[in-house]
């Protein structure tokens, strides 16, 4: 068979038995991460404004996944506000640091 002089990201021949996979189609899975205690948690704020309105970001949280689901639909729950996960941090709609810190503290987070 002859090489192609132009790759788009395919290697049909590695794959004969497999099928055929696209290099762009491949995603790296993150390492496992080490899931901690509340009180082993050494979280911090950050505040960002985005299209003009203020995001409050809590971060780092190591729980896995559906913790840390269950997590933001009791904190959405109390604050009256929306939020989002992202790469174990958590976004809230809003400047919230000083009713998440409480509410975090009363779960038994810690903070730096």
């Amino acid at each position: 068979m002859k090489k192609n002089l132009f790759e788009m990201g395919v290697n049909f021949e590695s794959q004969v038995n497999k099928g055929w996979t696209s290099d762009n189609k491949i995603k790296s899975h993150p390492s496992s991460i080490e899931i901690k205690s509340p009180q082993k948690h050494q979280l911090h704020f950050a505040k960002e404004k985005r299209r003009g309105k203020v995001v409050s970001i809590v971060k780092p949280f190591y729980l896995d996944k559906k913790s840390l689901q269950s997590l933001l639909k009791i904190l959405k729950k109390r604050l009256g506000t929306g939020g989002t996960i992202k790469d174990n941090t958590l976004e809230f709609q809003g400047e919230l640091s000083s009713p998440l810190r409480q509410h975090l503290e009363g779960l038994g987070y810690r903070f730096k």
